[in-house]
Protein backbone atom coordinates (compact mmCIF):
# COMPACT_ATOMS: atom_id res chain seq x y z
CA UNK A 1 0.00 0.00 0.00
CA UNK A 2 1.02 3.74 -0.61
CA UNK A 3 2.01 5.56 2.42
CA UNK A 4 3.54 9.00 2.87
CA UNK A 5 7.05 8.19 2.91
CA UNK A 6 6.76 6.10 -0.96
CA UNK A 7 4.90 9.58 -1.54
CA UNK A 8 7.72 11.09 -0.35
CA UNK A 9 10.51 9.18 -2.25
CA UNK A 10 8.39 9.42 -5.90
CA UNK A 11 8.03 13.63 -5.37
CA UNK A 12 12.10 13.56 -4.33
CA UNK A 13 12.57 11.08 -7.65
CA UNK A 14 10.70 13.36 -10.32
CA UNK A 15 12.26 16.57 -8.51
CA UNK A 16 15.70 15.57 -9.09
CA UNK A 17 14.26 14.65 -12.97
CA UNK A 18 13.17 17.96 -13.15
CA UNK A 19 15.96 19.29 -12.19
CA UNK A 20 17.60 17.70 -14.53
CA UNK A 21 15.53 18.52 -16.79
CA UNK A 22 15.91 22.23 -15.96
CA UNK A 23 20.12 22.15 -16.39
CA UNK A 24 19.05 20.71 -20.28
CA UNK A 25 16.82 23.54 -21.10
CA UNK A 26 19.45 26.09 -19.94
CA UNK A 27 21.79 24.45 -22.40
CA UNK A 28 19.14 24.59 -24.47
CA UNK A 29 19.06 28.19 -24.41
CA UNK A 30 22.59 28.95 -24.64
CA UNK A 31 22.95 27.28 -28.09
CA UNK A 32 20.38 29.12 -29.13
CA UNK A 33 21.78 32.23 -28.45
CA UNK A 34 25.12 30.54 -29.90
CA UNK A 35 23.36 29.89 -33.00
CA UNK A 36 22.13 33.70 -33.14
CA UNK A 37 25.76 34.88 -33.74
CA UNK A 38 26.44 32.08 -36.15
CA UNK A 39 27.42 33.85 -39.56
CA UNK A 40 24.97 34.32 -41.73
CA UNK A 41 25.85 31.36 -44.85
CA UNK A 42 23.26 33.09 -47.14
CA UNK A 43 23.98 36.63 -46.81
CA UNK A 44 25.72 38.51 -49.24
CA UNK A 45 27.42 40.39 -46.97
CA UNK A 46 30.41 40.00 -45.64
CA UNK A 47 30.40 38.60 -42.09
CA UNK A 48 32.30 40.22 -39.35
CA UNK A 49 33.00 36.98 -37.43
CA UNK A 50 34.92 38.82 -34.68
CA UNK A 51 32.19 40.77 -33.95
CA UNK A 52 29.74 37.97 -34.04
CA UNK A 53 32.11 36.52 -31.38
CA UNK A 54 32.46 39.88 -29.41
CA UNK A 55 28.14 39.75 -29.44
CA UNK A 56 27.84 36.08 -28.76
CA UNK A 57 29.94 36.22 -25.82
CA UNK A 58 28.27 39.47 -24.30
CA UNK A 59 24.88 37.96 -24.61
CA UNK A 60 26.21 34.68 -22.89
CA UNK A 61 27.37 36.59 -19.93
CA UNK A 62 24.16 38.76 -20.11
CA UNK A 63 21.82 35.44 -20.22
CA UNK A 64 23.96 33.27 -17.35
CA UNK A 65 23.27 36.60 -15.05
CA UNK A 66 20.01 37.42 -15.48
CA UNK A 67 18.37 33.67 -16.84
CA UNK A 68 16.83 32.95 -13.43
CA UNK A 69 14.42 36.23 -14.13
CA UNK A 70 11.27 35.06 -15.96
CA UNK A 71 10.51 39.09 -16.14
CA UNK A 72 14.19 41.02 -17.27
CA UNK A 73 14.25 42.34 -20.25
CA UNK A 74 17.60 42.94 -22.09
CA UNK A 75 17.14 46.72 -23.32
CA UNK A 76 21.03 48.50 -22.92
CA UNK A 77 23.40 45.80 -24.20
CA UNK A 78 25.80 47.31 -27.01
CA UNK A 79 23.52 45.74 -29.70
CA UNK A 80 19.80 45.60 -30.51
CA UNK A 81 20.83 41.68 -31.87
CA UNK A 82 21.83 40.91 -28.25
CA UNK A 83 19.26 42.07 -26.55
CA UNK A 84 16.59 40.07 -28.82
CA UNK A 85 18.87 36.81 -28.33
CA UNK A 86 18.96 36.88 -24.44
CA UNK A 87 15.20 38.12 -23.72
CA UNK A 88 14.16 34.85 -25.94
CA UNK A 89 16.31 32.58 -24.72
CA UNK A 90 15.63 33.75 -21.42
CA UNK A 91 11.66 33.31 -22.32
CA UNK A 92 12.28 29.76 -24.32
CA UNK A 93 14.20 28.94 -20.79
CA UNK A 94 11.18 29.41 -18.27
CA UNK A 95 8.39 28.40 -20.93
CA UNK A 96 10.67 25.09 -21.00
CA UNK A 97 10.72 24.94 -17.85
CA UNK A 98 6.97 25.29 -17.03
CA UNK A 99 6.34 22.67 -19.75
CA UNK A 100 8.33 20.11 -17.97
CA UNK A 101 6.89 21.33 -14.32
CA UNK A 102 3.19 20.81 -15.60
CA UNK A 103 4.75 17.47 -17.55
CA UNK A 104 6.27 15.80 -14.88
CA UNK A 105 3.58 16.74 -12.27
CA UNK A 106 0.99 14.88 -14.15
CA UNK A 107 3.17 11.83 -15.03
CA UNK A 108 4.21 11.77 -11.89
CA UNK A 109 0.34 11.60 -10.05
CA UNK A 110 -0.37 9.09 -13.32
CA UNK A 111 2.36 6.70 -12.47
CA UNK A 112 1.65 6.46 -8.84
CA UNK A 113 -1.55 5.86 -9.93
CA UNK A 114 -0.77 3.22 -12.29
CA UNK A 115 0.79 1.42 -9.34
CA UNK A 116 -2.92 0.16 -8.79
CA UNK A 117 -3.47 -1.71 -12.30
CA UNK A 118 -0.35 -3.53 -12.20
CA UNK A 119 -1.77 -4.97 -8.74
CA UNK A 120 -4.38 -6.13 -10.96
CA UNK A 121 -2.56 -7.12 -13.52
CA UNK A 122 -0.38 -9.54 -10.89
CA UNK A 123 -3.91 -11.07 -9.94
CA UNK A 124 -4.39 -11.74 -13.58
CA UNK A 125 -0.98 -13.16 -14.01
CA UNK A 126 -1.86 -16.20 -11.69
CA UNK A 127 -5.22 -16.17 -13.67
CA UNK A 128 -2.77 -16.72 -16.46
CA UNK A 129 -0.84 -19.54 -14.97
CA UNK A 130 -4.43 -21.26 -14.00
CA UNK A 131 -5.08 -21.06 -17.45
CA UNK A 132 -1.68 -22.50 -19.10
CA UNK A 133 -1.97 -25.22 -15.78
CA UNK A 134 -5.33 -26.37 -17.12
CA UNK A 135 -4.03 -26.63 -20.70
CA UNK A 136 -0.81 -28.92 -19.84
CA UNK A 137 -1.54 -32.48 -21.32
CA UNK A 138 2.06 -32.88 -19.71
CA UNK A 139 1.57 -32.83 -15.86
CA UNK A 140 -1.62 -33.37 -13.75
CA UNK A 141 -2.12 -29.98 -12.14
CA UNK A 142 -5.67 -30.58 -11.02
CA UNK A 143 -5.17 -29.65 -7.33
CA UNK A 144 -3.62 -25.93 -9.22
CA UNK A 145 -6.96 -26.04 -11.32
CA UNK A 146 -8.96 -26.16 -8.55
CA UNK A 147 -7.71 -23.97 -6.19
CA UNK A 148 -10.13 -22.83 -4.17
CA UNK A 149 -8.39 -19.45 -4.07
CA UNK A 150 -7.87 -18.83 -7.78
CA UNK A 151 -11.61 -19.64 -8.57
CA UNK A 152 -12.25 -16.87 -6.04
CA UNK A 153 -10.12 -14.80 -7.56
CA UNK A 154 -11.51 -15.46 -11.11
CA UNK A 155 -15.14 -14.65 -9.85
CA UNK A 156 -14.38 -11.29 -8.76
CA UNK A 157 -16.28 -9.08 -10.59
CA UNK A 158 -14.14 -5.81 -9.31
CA UNK A 159 -11.23 -7.43 -10.94
CA UNK A 160 -12.97 -8.88 -14.00
CA UNK A 161 -14.76 -5.29 -14.72
CA UNK A 162 -11.64 -3.65 -13.71
CA UNK A 163 -9.23 -4.94 -16.28
CA UNK A 164 -11.94 -5.08 -19.26
CA UNK A 165 -12.08 -1.14 -18.53
CA UNK A 166 -8.48 -0.61 -18.05
CA UNK A 167 -7.50 -2.94 -20.67
CA UNK A 168 -5.23 -4.81 -18.08
CA UNK A 169 -4.52 -8.10 -20.25
CA UNK A 170 -1.94 -10.45 -20.82
CA UNK A 171 -3.15 -11.54 -23.94
CA UNK A 172 -0.23 -10.71 -26.03
CA UNK A 173 2.38 -11.98 -24.11
CA UNK A 174 1.08 -15.82 -24.15
CA UNK A 175 4.49 -17.15 -25.14
CA UNK A 176 5.99 -15.24 -21.65
CA UNK A 177 3.46 -16.30 -19.81
CA UNK A 178 3.98 -20.29 -20.43
CA UNK A 179 7.90 -19.59 -20.09
CA UNK A 180 7.76 -18.47 -17.27
CA UNK A 181 5.10 -20.91 -15.49
CA UNK A 182 7.50 -23.66 -16.40
CA UNK A 183 9.67 -21.89 -13.23
CA UNK A 184 6.05 -23.14 -11.18
CA UNK A 185 6.06 -26.01 -13.22
CA UNK A 186 9.78 -27.03 -12.11
CA UNK A 187 9.87 -25.21 -8.55
CA UNK A 188 10.03 -28.14 -5.63
CA UNK A 189 7.62 -26.17 -3.66
CA UNK A 190 4.94 -26.59 -6.61
CA UNK A 191 5.56 -29.81 -6.97
CA UNK A 192 5.25 -31.03 -3.61
CA UNK A 193 1.46 -29.24 -3.50
CA UNK A 194 0.40 -30.77 -6.61
CA UNK A 195 1.33 -34.33 -5.42
CA UNK A 196 -0.89 -34.27 -2.47
CA UNK A 197 -3.44 -36.49 -1.93
CA UNK A 198 -6.07 -33.80 -0.72
CA UNK A 199 -4.46 -30.52 -0.55
CA UNK A 200 -6.52 -27.90 2.61
CA UNK A 201 -7.76 -24.80 2.03
CA UNK A 202 -4.48 -23.52 3.67
CA UNK A 203 -2.26 -25.59 1.36
CA UNK A 204 -4.13 -24.44 -1.42
CA UNK A 205 -3.12 -20.21 -0.22
CA UNK A 206 0.07 -21.41 0.60
CA UNK A 207 1.08 -22.48 -2.76
CA UNK A 208 -0.36 -19.19 -4.15
CA UNK A 209 1.68 -16.99 -1.79
CA UNK A 210 4.99 -18.98 -2.42
CA UNK A 211 4.26 -18.13 -6.32
CA UNK A 212 3.91 -14.81 -6.03
CA UNK A 213 6.68 -14.56 -3.26
CA UNK A 214 9.06 -16.78 -4.58
CA UNK A 215 8.16 -16.50 -9.15
CA UNK A 216 5.99 -13.76 -9.29
CA UNK A 217 7.96 -10.86 -7.81
CA UNK A 218 11.45 -12.75 -7.63
CA UNK A 219 12.41 -14.47 -11.02
CA UNK A 220 15.32 -12.21 -13.33
CA UNK A 221 13.20 -13.04 -16.39
CA UNK A 222 9.93 -11.56 -15.03
CA UNK A 223 11.84 -9.08 -13.33
CA UNK A 224 13.40 -8.08 -16.83
CA UNK A 225 10.37 -7.87 -18.19
CA UNK A 226 8.57 -5.51 -16.19
CA UNK A 227 11.50 -3.64 -15.77
CA UNK A 228 11.37 -3.10 -19.79
CA UNK A 229 7.58 -2.36 -19.17
CA UNK A 230 7.32 -0.04 -16.37
CA UNK A 231 10.67 2.31 -15.68
CA UNK A 232 9.87 2.61 -11.94
CA UNK A 233 9.22 -1.16 -11.18
CA UNK A 234 12.44 -1.17 -8.78
CA UNK A 235 10.48 1.34 -6.50
CA UNK A 236 7.08 -0.07 -7.20
CA UNK A 237 7.52 -4.03 -6.99
CA UNK A 238 7.39 -4.11 -2.97
CA UNK A 239 4.17 -2.04 -2.95
CA UNK A 240 2.29 -4.21 -5.54
CA UNK A 241 4.17 -7.52 -3.82
CA UNK A 242 2.30 -6.25 -0.80
CA UNK A 243 -0.91 -5.86 -2.17
CA UNK A 244 -0.85 -9.06 -3.92
CA UNK A 245 -0.19 -11.29 -0.82
CA UNK A 246 -2.32 -9.14 0.94
CA UNK A 247 -4.96 -9.87 -1.21
CA UNK A 248 -4.01 -13.66 -0.65
CA UNK A 249 -4.04 -13.77 2.80
CA UNK A 250 -7.17 -12.06 3.72
CA UNK A 251 -8.90 -14.63 1.57
CA UNK A 252 -11.06 -16.60 4.14
CA UNK A 253 -11.96 -20.67 3.83
CA UNK A 254 -15.51 -19.85 2.32
CA UNK A 255 -13.98 -17.89 -0.42
CA UNK A 256 -16.55 -15.71 -1.78
CA UNK A 257 -16.05 -14.14 -5.07
CA UNK A 258 -17.30 -10.59 -3.94
CA UNK A 259 -14.14 -9.87 -1.51
CA UNK A 260 -12.53 -6.82 -1.45
CA UNK A 261 -10.13 -5.75 -3.38
CA UNK A 262 -7.01 -3.93 -1.41
CA UNK A 263 -6.81 -0.07 -2.34
CA UNK A 264 -4.03 2.21 -3.63
CA UNK A 265 -3.71 3.69 0.47
CA UNK A 266 -6.31 4.35 3.05
CA UNK A 267 -7.66 7.89 1.52
CA UNK A 268 -5.51 8.47 -1.85
CA UNK A 269 -7.41 11.74 -2.18
CA UNK A 270 -5.48 13.31 0.86
CA UNK A 271 -2.48 11.35 -0.05
CA UNK A 272 -2.56 12.50 -3.51
CA UNK A 273 -3.44 16.37 -2.27
CA UNK A 274 -0.32 15.84 0.27
CA UNK A 275 1.66 14.52 -2.99
CA UNK A 276 0.49 17.50 -5.43
CA UNK A 277 1.47 20.01 -2.71
CA UNK A 278 4.79 18.59 -1.52
CA UNK A 279 5.82 18.75 -4.88
CA UNK A 280 4.34 22.27 -6.11
CA UNK A 281 5.77 24.13 -3.14
CA UNK A 282 8.99 23.09 -3.37
CA UNK A 283 9.08 24.25 -6.68
CA UNK A 284 7.75 27.86 -5.64
CA UNK A 285 10.15 28.85 -3.11
CA UNK A 286 13.42 26.55 -4.56
CA UNK A 287 15.56 29.54 -4.75
CA UNK A 288 14.86 30.74 -1.30
CA UNK A 289 15.63 27.49 0.31
CA UNK A 290 18.98 27.99 -1.49
CA UNK A 291 19.82 30.55 0.32
CA UNK A 292 18.82 29.34 3.53
CA UNK A 293 20.57 25.81 3.17
CA UNK A 294 24.08 28.02 1.91
CA UNK A 295 24.15 29.98 4.99
CA UNK A 296 23.88 27.27 7.16
CA UNK A 297 26.71 24.37 5.03
CA UNK A 298 29.87 25.31 7.10
CA UNK A 299 33.03 23.86 4.78
CA UNK A 300 30.45 23.23 2.29
CA UNK A 301 29.86 25.11 -1.48
CA UNK A 302 26.34 24.82 -2.21
CA UNK A 303 26.70 23.55 -5.69
CA UNK A 304 29.18 20.55 -4.19
CA UNK A 305 26.02 19.57 -1.88
CA UNK A 306 25.09 15.87 -3.33
CA UNK A 307 22.22 16.79 -5.89
CA UNK A 308 19.96 14.44 -4.46
CA UNK A 309 20.54 15.77 -1.02
CA UNK A 310 19.48 18.83 -2.22
CA UNK A 311 16.18 18.09 -3.47
CA UNK A 312 15.89 16.36 -0.01
CA UNK A 313 16.90 19.46 1.71
CA UNK A 314 14.67 21.92 -0.24
CA UNK A 315 11.69 19.34 0.28
CA UNK A 316 12.00 18.96 4.06
CA UNK A 317 12.39 22.51 4.53
CA UNK A 318 9.06 23.03 2.51
CA UNK A 319 7.28 20.35 3.92
CA UNK A 320 8.05 21.87 7.49
CA UNK A 321 7.14 25.24 6.30
CA UNK A 322 3.72 24.08 4.60
CA UNK A 323 2.32 21.34 6.19
CA UNK A 324 1.60 22.41 9.77
CA UNK A 325 -0.08 18.92 11.32
CA UNK A 326 3.06 17.10 10.93
CA UNK A 327 5.78 17.39 13.47
CA UNK A 328 9.05 18.66 12.87
CA UNK A 329 10.70 15.54 13.97
CA UNK A 330 8.51 13.59 11.67
CA UNK A 331 9.88 15.46 8.85
CA UNK A 332 13.18 15.34 9.69
CA UNK A 333 13.32 11.86 10.55
CA UNK A 334 11.21 11.06 7.29
CA UNK A 335 13.99 12.54 5.60
CA UNK A 336 16.90 10.99 6.94
CA UNK A 337 15.40 8.17 5.91
CA UNK A 338 15.29 8.99 2.00
CA UNK A 339 18.60 9.77 2.22
CA UNK A 340 19.65 6.50 3.63
CA UNK A 341 18.39 4.29 0.95
CA UNK A 342 19.01 7.36 -1.81
CA UNK A 343 22.07 9.74 -1.57
CA UNK A 344 25.86 8.97 -0.32
CA UNK A 345 26.84 7.04 2.95
CA UNK A 346 27.60 10.43 5.09
CA UNK A 347 23.52 12.21 3.67
CA UNK A 348 21.92 10.99 6.68
CA UNK A 349 24.13 12.72 9.13
CA UNK A 350 24.58 16.35 6.70
CA UNK A 351 20.80 15.96 6.57
CA UNK A 352 20.38 15.95 10.23
CA UNK A 353 22.50 18.38 10.87
CA UNK A 354 21.12 20.83 8.12
CA UNK A 355 17.60 20.41 9.10
CA UNK A 356 18.07 20.73 13.18
CA UNK A 357 19.85 24.13 12.44
CA UNK A 358 17.15 25.31 10.13
CA UNK A 359 14.31 24.38 11.93
CA UNK A 360 15.14 25.84 14.80
CA UNK A 361 15.60 29.27 13.07
CA UNK A 362 12.55 28.92 11.29
CA UNK A 363 10.35 27.62 14.17
CA UNK A 364 12.14 30.98 16.47
CA UNK A 365 11.23 33.41 13.50
CA UNK A 366 7.72 32.05 12.73
CA UNK A 367 8.01 30.92 9.43
CA UNK A 368 7.53 27.16 11.06
CA UNK A 369 4.38 27.24 12.77
CA UNK A 370 2.78 23.91 13.81
CA UNK A 371 -1.28 23.53 14.94
CA UNK A 372 -2.85 20.16 16.26
CA UNK A 373 -1.00 17.10 15.59
CA UNK A 374 1.99 19.05 14.52
CA UNK A 375 2.57 20.31 17.95
CA UNK A 376 4.18 17.17 18.84
CA UNK A 377 7.95 16.76 20.06
CA UNK A 378 8.42 20.15 18.38
CA UNK A 379 9.52 21.49 22.00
Amino acid sequence: MLNRRTLRIKAMQTLFALRQSREANFELAKAFIDDSFLPDLNSMEVQDKELLKTQNKEALQLFRKNYSNAEFKSETSSDGKIDKAVNTAIEQYHKNNENDIRSYKKSMLADSEKIYDRYLLALNLLLEFHAVAENDTKRDHKHFVKNLLIKAIKSNSTLENSSLRKNLQWQQYQSEIRQWFKEVRSDETYQEYICKDNPSFEDDKEILLHIVKNIIFKSDVIDKFMEEDNLNWEEDRAIIKSLVTKTIKELSPECKADFELQQLSYNWEDDKMFFKKLFENTIQVESEYQELIASKTKNWEIDRIAATDRVILDMAIGEMINFPSIPVKVTINEYIEVAKKYSTPKSKLFINGVLDVIAEELSGSGVIRKSGRGLIDNK
